[in-house]
């Protein structure tokens, strides 16, 4: 039987679909997907902020603008048939401005000119952390209700923008969103580098009793081409969210001390409880806040739930509908992180 009653000649045309939009195709995963349609000889073109040499090696098209410009995509997504929207502003502090131009009217540029164009496909990056509210996740699926109220920005932004690509699902515009949970590996640019800059500074949050997901690079670039291609053989699947991770939890302290091994780093060894951490954020947001400093707390309420709680997700949904397996362990990963780290090392 033909998916979701598709024609041969649909069929057909869902798999000539080869031209593809990756916003944010220089960031950590918008590169790993680019490599992943690289190999199936999908044509590629990437809109960031800026030029990548990266994508130059591999010959991808790069088309420079700024996500908040709807000029701007319009014109990137000139030509193609699928979108995967992987740009976004990421962190745990900032204004609510910047997260909600890049974020949300981000987004929606995105589904307007997937309009305009007449682009079929959209697979959209979204975060488990719009699901959070400030208790633990233990194994929830996509079930899981939207909290009432968000500690950052980040959260609430892209849950507007995770509304915002379900919303528009329809006859002309399929949809997938996918939720990754904390994407590492080589090159990883944000949270690794953060850990090891603090390294002899760290304090564990907690007792070491909670339970993360977490996802390799590489499977969560292959969750994404799976997603487009079965998006594409079956448009039952459109409007809908998926978590995606290792399917493998590990304890938050020990993903951050091999973290630190594979870079030559000691373990992580004093500690503090998570209500105090939990007061210290709320402390430090509040001095922030009314002093206008720059940077970020060292602390946040966020954080202290994020490094104290367990938050970790059934993927069953993902497995059944995309048939996603995480193909890289998380042991396999970490094998490859040091490698990369020794390669990165001055001799």
């Amino acid at each position: 039987m033909k998916p979701d009653g598709l024609t041969n000649g649909e069929l057909q045309k869902a798999s000539n679909l080869r031209r593809v939009l990756v916003t944010g195709g220089g960031g950590f995963l918008g590169q790993a997907i680019v490599k992943l349609l690289r190999k199936k000889a999908y044509e590629i073109r990437s809109f960031s902020r800026s030029t990548y040499p990266e994508l130059e090696n591999l010959q991808v098209e790069q088309v420079q603008g700024d996500i908040s410009d709807a000029n701007a995509v319009e014109q990137a997504c000139k030509g193609m048939d699928l979108v995967f929207h992987v740009a976004a502003k990421t962190g745990v502090w900032g204004n609510y401005r910047s997260y909600f131009a890049t974020n949300v009217i981000g987004t929606q540029n995105v589904i307007a000119a997937c309009m305009a164009r007449g682009i079929s496909y959209l697979v959209h990056t979204s975060s488990p952390s719009v699901a959070y509210n400030e208790n633990a996740v233990q194994g929830a699926d996509e079930s899981l209700p939207y909290p009432s109220n968000y500690l950052t920005n980040y959260q609430k932004t892209k849950f507007l923008a995770e509304q915002a690509v379900v919303q528009a699902s329809s006859k002309t515009l399929k949809t997938i969103v996918l939720r990754p949970r904390l994407i590492w590996g080589p090159g990883e640019n944000q949270m690794i580098p953060r850990i090891i800059a603090r390294a002899n500074r760290l304090v564990q949050v907690g007792e070491n009793r909670n339970l993360i997901d977490t996802i390799y690079v590489d499977n969560a670039a292959e969750a994404h081409v799976l997603a487009a291609e079965k998006l594409q053989q079956n448009h039952a699947l459109s409007g809908n969210i998926y978590f995606i991770s290792q399917d493998q939890p590990i304890y938050c302290w020990e993903m951050i001390n091999r973290i630190l091994e594979a870079a030559g780093k000691s373990p992580v060894k004093r500690s503090i409880p998570a209500g105090l951490a939990y007061a210290l954020g709320a402390v430090m947001e509040i001095i922030f806040k009314l002093l206008r400093l720059s940077g970020e707390p060292q602390m946040t309420r966020f954080l202290s739930r994020e490094l104290s709680q367990s938050h970790y997700f059934n993927i069953n949904a993902a497995k059944k509908d995309l048939g996603y397996v995480p193909r890289v362990s998380i042991d396999e990963g970490f094998e490859r992180l040091k490698l990369w780290f020794e390669s990165e090392s001055p001799h």
